[in-house]
């Protein structure tokens, strides 16, 4: 029978070195076996330079937190669903003993929660504190909106991105101000669900990197004029050919002067009503071929024209057959944002 081999005894050097070469799920795991496992890994590890911790996850009714490289290092549940047949193991976790155990395919622990926005902001914390990194993502519902504020509470460093996702329940009013104008988030935003019914943003956008609107009918040619971002995408919009044309030309003079790569679902675009007054200075191309975004959209620009700003940087101006104008800027920049 193979001896156990005494970790926490090996000389400080050696096992700063396999600290570094552990998983993080797996050192998160070990972190909870005593006091001295987890000031070991919290004194000795390495924060790897391009590390980003990620709150939610893809899917928000298990939520979970990710690092860069590791899908995930720790998650939360309802303690409803666990079974009373199972081992009972618990851990100290948020000043409390917490029930956990290991996810049967993937090897991470899971704790439980009578609420699990409780659980997810004690995971959360715990995972900052071990690691000494900050949250980078966060990812949330209706339910979990205030993993927002909670993770804003505690660091100072700004969110790189917030992502809503909800398909269930409307955001409110006050949600959606609070997303597109009070949160701070230095990069990227997402909204992902249905529309408020008759919400006007009535402020100006700040400076965001990258915006993506799952249902931007509430966006007005007023707000696209405001808009100082990289990456825009705005499906479901209600914008005219003419509000098209006013932005086109608006950029084309020196406004959003950052954008790379523009894209609005109309349902409705006519190319020559979005160029009017622009067609003298517009030449046809075809088979342009794939545009990627720094953000990493890709579009495949097949039929459009080119047309120069007034710092004779060249645009390609497309309209595909799913009722989208395209506003692809050249040349294409990867900035590894995602």
């Amino acid at each position: 029978m193979t001896s156990p081999f005494p970790l926490l005894h090996v000389p400080n050097l050696p096992l700063a070195r396999i600290i570094d070469f552990m998983e993080p799920d797996a050192l998160v795991s070990l972190s909870f076996c005593s006091q001295k496992s987890h000031s070991v890994i919290k004194t000795l590890r390495k924060t790897p330079h391009d590390e980003r911790l990620h709150v939610g996850g893809s899917y928000i009714l298990a939520p979970f937190l990710s690092l860069t490289n590791c899908d995930c290092v720790l998650s939360t549940s309802n303690s409803a669903y666990i079974s009373s047949s199972e081992k009972e193991e618990y851990v100290k976790l948020g000043g409390q003993k917490v029930r956990v155990k290991m996810h049967r395919l993937v090897e991470y622990l899971i704790t439980y929660w009578e609420d699990k926005l409780t659980g997810l902001k004690a995971i959360t914390d715990y995972v900052t504190d071990l690691f000494n990194i900050d949250v980078s993502e966060v990812r949330v519902c209706k339910d979990s909106f205030k993993m927002i504020e909670h993770v804003n509470s505690k660091q100072k460093t700004p969110l790189e991105k917030v992502v809503y996702v909800d398909w269930n329940v409307i955001p409110s009013e006050d949600e959606m101000n609070y997303i597109l104008r009070d949160c701070p988030c230095s990069s990227q935003i997402c909204i992902y669900s249905e529309a408020v019914p008759y919400f006007r943003f009535s402020n100006n956008f700040r400076r965001i990197d990258c915006l993506d609107i799952s249902n931007s009918k509430w966006v007005t040619i007023d707000n696209l004029l405001t808009m100082d971002g990289i990456d825009i995408h705005l499906e479901n919009a209600s914008l005219t050919n003419s509000d098209l044309n006013v932005f086109l030309r608006h950029c084309l003079s020196g406004g959003c002067p950052r954008l790379k790569l523009f894209c609005a679902r109309t349902g409705s675009v006519d190319i020559f009503q979005v160029l009017s007054g622009l067609l003298d200075n517009a030449v046809l191309v075809e088979d342009r071929g794939d545009y990627t975004s720094p953000f990493g959209y890709s579009r495949t620009l097949s039929f459009g024209y080119d047309i120069q700003r007034a710092d004779g940087v060249t645009a390609t101006v497309c309209e595909q057959m799913n009722g989208t104008l395209v506003i692809a800027v050249w040349p294409e920049t990867t900035y590894n944002y995602i």
